[in-house]
């Protein structure tokens, strides 16, 4: 009796399954990526929010007296301070 060259093969549900598992764990692995970098652009954004805050403080007094020039940089200092504990924590 010939052997039939072509049977009928049912389709298998678990491809399905597979193929939307790996869409899962690659979906995962891309907003693990993107939280990353959300971490890493807010940690700058904190240098970029306190040299504003130090450079509007210095343009919002027209007229500074000597008092006020000092007290000034003294918040500079501290800012620089805090910018530089900050960036060694990494």
């Amino acid at each position: 009796m010939a052997r039939p060259q072509f049977e009928v093969v049912e389709d298998d549900e678990s491809s399905e399954a597979s193929d939307n598992s790996v869409a899962a764990s690659l979906l995962a692995l891309s907003l693990k990526a993107l939280s990353q970098r959300a971490v890493v652009a807010a940690e700058s954004l904190f240098t970029l929010i306190t040299v504003a805050l130090v450079f509007w403080a210095w343009m919002s007094i027209p007229e500074p007296s000597t008092h006020q020039i000092v007290y000034m940089g003294i918040f500079a200092a501290f800012v620089l301070t805090a910018n530089v504990i900050v960036r060694r924590i990494k």
